[in-house]
């Protein structure tokens, strides 16, 4: 049987110049709809911080899928953490640069309880600005971020350093 990252190297479609000229958008649709693989990711993911959490953190949009799912696998609830203008009142903000703009990411006042351990997940760690504001805003939401799993690290932008003293799990690295 293949591994998570067998099936995430056979099934991820590379857009070349998407979303700009020079970018090699790795594009993880096809492993989140293959049920074979997205059971492979969601098992590696939640066996890497098996029993160390007590909720999973999906970041806007991808990272929802593989949160429900890993929320399901463990037993646990799932969080969205949703782009900013999505959530009605009240919610905590937390701004941030990203490769080609700025955005933000919010959750729902009380959304969490005190002290809660809580797994991100996201499908790509690139220069880690979106995984660095959702630690920043749960932190903040009084949880405790028990570390970050994702599908693809991208090496060479940053997102590791970034996220220095924290422990990051990746199905892949490329």
């Amino acid at each position: 049987m293949p591994s998570a990252a067998d099936l995430v190297d056979a099934l991820t479609a590379q857009v070349p110049d998407f979303p700009k000229p020079g970018v090699l958008f790795r594009d993880l649709t096809p492993v989140l709809a293959d049920g074979r693989a997205l059971r492979a990711v969601t098992d590696h993911l939640v066996g890497a911080f098996d029993g160390g959490f007590d909720l999973v953190a999906g970041i806007e949009a991808r990272g929802f899928l593989l949160a429900a799912a890993a929320a399901y696998a463990s037993g646990t609830g799932v969080l969205a953490v949703r782009k900013a203008g999505k959530l009605p009142p009240s919610t905590l903000t937390q701004h941030y640069d990203l490769e080609y703009g700025s955005a933000a990411l919010e959750v729902r006042h009380g959304s969490l309880p005190a002290g809660a351990r809580v797994l991100v997940l996201d499908d790509v760690l690139a220069t880690g600005g979106t995984v660095e504001a959702t630690r920043s805003l749960l932190e903040r939401a009084g949880a405790v971020v028990a570390g970050v799993g994702v599908v693809l690290e991208l090496q060479g932008l940053g997102g590791l350093q970034r996220l220095a003293g924290r422990r990051v799990e990746a199905v892949r690295t490329v």
